[in-house]
């Protein structure tokens, strides 16, 4: 079912790359999550893309931001399971990297990098609500290489008491965005967070932004989908995945795996039968 965005929560991307768009609320976040004092940071971009060579992937991110010193932060939203992040993160940090260097420049020129995935699931199953990554000698673990390049994967279901309080809260608002919770909330962050949520909620102009989107990504979805099964399974899976929701994407694969196109073709057209289709796959 599709969301007004008066329901939206912080996990949903629209939602969250807009509020990251205020300077202020962006920089304590990031402070928050990397415990590091940021004086400044240059208004974040939205979805920036980065498609640097012909024959090659492009990269999409969704909040992309630099310091007043150069460090450049990126940070995604990130829902529903998937077992590729720790190569995704790889792929980001080598465009990233080649991205943000001229040509002929020295490699010393590469600036300090934080690539931080916020997830509505545990990423690597030890119940921490954190896990940060840099490159270490495999013989002298305490060895850093040096590269000024980490990798952060925050946990939304961590069950562990590794972080403190106010980023608790922080991370049960991502999922439960409501005024209800922001009420009850101790920390600053979260209320400093909500106000926020509130601007964007209330904005008639992001109201008539995230409608144009959705009927944009619905339009997708029905021609993506159509296409793949008039032309073919793989090619129709892969622009569903790229041009539609993310939720169709995986309900389309798993009917044409089943041989399902009739269900398929009802699924696109009728949002209540989809929805009953979500629930018996468990596609969350």
């Amino acid at each position: 079912m599709e969301k007004r965005i008066e329901d939206l929560n912080l996990e949903d991307d629209f939602l969250f790359s807009r509020v990251m768009s205020d300077e202020e609320i962006c920089r304590i976040v990031l402070e928050k999550i990397l415990n590091i004092s940021i004086k400044q940071i240059v208004l974040p971009e939205q979805q920036k893309t980065i498609d640097l060579l012909l024959d090659s992937k492009g990269v999409r991110l969704d909040i992309y931001v630099n310091d007043d010193v150069g460090t450049i932060y990126n940070c995604e939203m990130q829902r529903g399971k998937r077992g590729q992040l720790p190569k995704r993160s790889r792929y980001y940090q080598g465009n990233i990297d080649l991205d943000s260097i001229s040509k002929g420049e020295p490699y010393t020129s590469l600036r300090r990098s934080y690539i931080i995935f916020i997830c509505t699931f545990d990423p690597f199953t030890e119940g921490r609500h954190i896990y940060t990554f840099q490159n270490t000698c495999l013989e002298s673990p305490g060895l850093l290489l040096g590269d000024e390049a980490t990798k952060l994967f925050l946990n939304t279901k961590g069950t562990i008491d590794d972080i403190d309080e106010e980023m608790k809260e922080f991370l049960t608002y991502i999922e439960n965005t409501t005024d209800t919770f922001a009420r009850q909330a101790k920390s600053s962050l979260v209320k400093k967070l909500h106000q926020r949520v509130i601007d964007v909620k209330q904005s008639k102009e992001m109201e008539a932004e995230y409608m144009t989107l959705l009927q944009r990504d619905r339009e997708n979805i029905e021609q993506g989908i159509e296409q793949g099964i008039e032309q073919g399974i793989e090619q129709g899976i892969e622009q569903g995945i790229e041009q539609g929701e993310r939720k169709m994407a995986a309900l389309s694969e798993l009917l044409l795996d089943q041989k399902r196109t009739d269900d398929l073709k009802r699924a696109i057209r009728d949002t209540a039968y989809r929805e009953q289709l979500y629930k018996q796959f468990n596609i969350l």
